[in-house]
């Protein structure tokens, strides 16, 4: 079963986690325990209507103060598709937290109170799904119920947010607008009868049309060796093969590779799943490969093909969202682990803070506070084998580890 990974934003009362519980109430992905206590809780509060915003809401803080603070992982499924929705909150204060859910998101759901429209959070939310490269962004205006189902309100909504969509960089991000009304159910499962000047797809039916496999932006094939299989029995006693996960491109048997960062060359010998041989493997499959030559490879080395290197450098520049309490500053020394290689490094500069409003720069910053977004540049004891993330998704992105109190406390993308 397909597996599709969403990340949702929104601003506080824009109605996200009534979305989500929608979704969930008419997907009957609730339990039969957790529809009762909405029902409960709803009456107690004095509702005429059930608050489906207790279907995620889990932290005790989030329920008293009507707001998502942590990200909350949901999970449920229809016929055809598996989904798990990350329930990120939208605040400022929580960039960190957006940044996290949204990381592994395929598509991304943006909501926008279509009485408020177009709000220095939603450029805030945008900019962040642009940073990490989300190629399907659904624009959901919820509580149309609020503004009379008026299709002027939401061509005006639509129209602000293209302004938006004309400062972005990425080409080939789709962006999908939809009205809805969370709390009543229009157009989220089921369709609108108060809509009928819109004629396109529900929220779930446009989630259910998305093909998983082109939500990854393709790229240059990288294939970083997780582990080295060798058996040693006698029925596979001279077997070596290298496990692993293919990004960005296919392999296929014959295919001349290099071996990162011994550099040595040969060719692909075959492919294997389990106890099944393939000539061709696609992105995003889990493999083993054999090599031709009894080449010298180990985990953390990255198998890439002759004619598609990536650049194998000791320095370079990254856009930084800064997670820790602690300040970033420059001269501070920190564990840089991209994919599975962990290198020592240095901050040698802070070039500039990014606005992610899209207001701009700040230049002459000399630290960074949590949940601060900046350019900055590193300094590596050994040289790794990266692309720009705008080129490849997964070989273009590090975590920042303190080496003292081992937490993670930043993520990076190279430019």
């Amino acid at each position: 079963m397909e597996v599709l990974k969403i990340a949702t934003a929104g601003s506080v009362d824009d109605g996200k986690s009534t979305l989500i519980g929608r979704l969930l109430y008419d997907t009957k992905s609730l339990t039969s325990d957790k529809l009762e206590a909405i029902e409960r809780s709803s009456k107690q509060k004095g509702y005429d209507y059930l608050d489906f915003s207790l279907a995620t809401d889990g932290l005790v803080a989030e329920r008293e103060q009507g707001i998502t603070i942590d990200v909350a992982h949901i999970y449920f499924s229809t016929a055809t598709k598996s989904y798990i929705i990350a329930d990120t909150p939208g605040h400022v204060e929580y960039t960190r937290n957006m940044v996290t859910g949204a990381s592994t998101s395929q598509v991304a759901i943006i909501l926008i109170d279509a009485r408020h429209g177009v709000i220095e959070q939603t450029y805030r939310h945008f900019f962040i799904n642009n940073l990490l490269r989300i190629k399907d962004v659904i624009v959901a205006v919820n509580k149309m119920d609020l503004v009379d189902f008026s299709e002027e309100r939401y061509n005006e909504i639509k129209a602000d947010f293209q302004k938006v969509v004309e400062k972005s960089d990425y080409e080939d991000q789709q962006i999908t607008f939809i009205p809805v009304s969370a709390l009543k159910g229009d157009n989220v499962v089921e369709g609108s009868t108060s809509m009928n000047w819109y004629d396109g797809e529900t929220l779930l039916q446009h989630l259910e049309k998305i093909d998983t496999k082109d939500v990854y932006n393709s790229g240059r094939t990288r294939f970083p060796v997780q582990y080295v299989i060798r058996p040693k029995t006698e029925e596979y006693h001279d077997y070596r093969g290298y496990a692993g996960k293919v990004y960005g491109g296919d392999i296929s048997v014959g295919d001349e590779i290099v071996v990162l960062p011994s550099e040595t060359k040969s060719k692909v010998k075959e492919i294997y799943f389990y106890d099944k041989k393939y000539e061709t493997a696609a992105r995003r499959s889990s493999i083993t490969l054999t090599l031709e030559n009894d080449v010298n490879v180990s985990r953390g080395d990255m198998i890439v093909k002759a004619n598609e290197l990536p650049k194998v450098d000791k320095k370079f520049t990254a856009t930084i969202s800064w997670m820790d309490g602690k300040q970033l500053e420059a001269g501070s020394k920190y564990i840089l682990q991209h994919g599975v290689n962990k290198v020592l490094t240095k901050v040698s500069a802070i070039h500039n803070k990014i606005h992610p409003d899209y207001s701009g720069i700040e230049e002459g910053v000399s630290s960074l506070q949590m949940n601060d977004i900046a350019s900055v540049s590193f300094q590596l004891n050994k040289p790794i084998f990266f692309d720009s993330f705008k080129e490849h998704r997964t070989n273009g992105a590090f975590i920042l580890i303190d080496p003292q109190s081992n937490n993670t406390v930043g993520v990076g993308f190279i430019d």
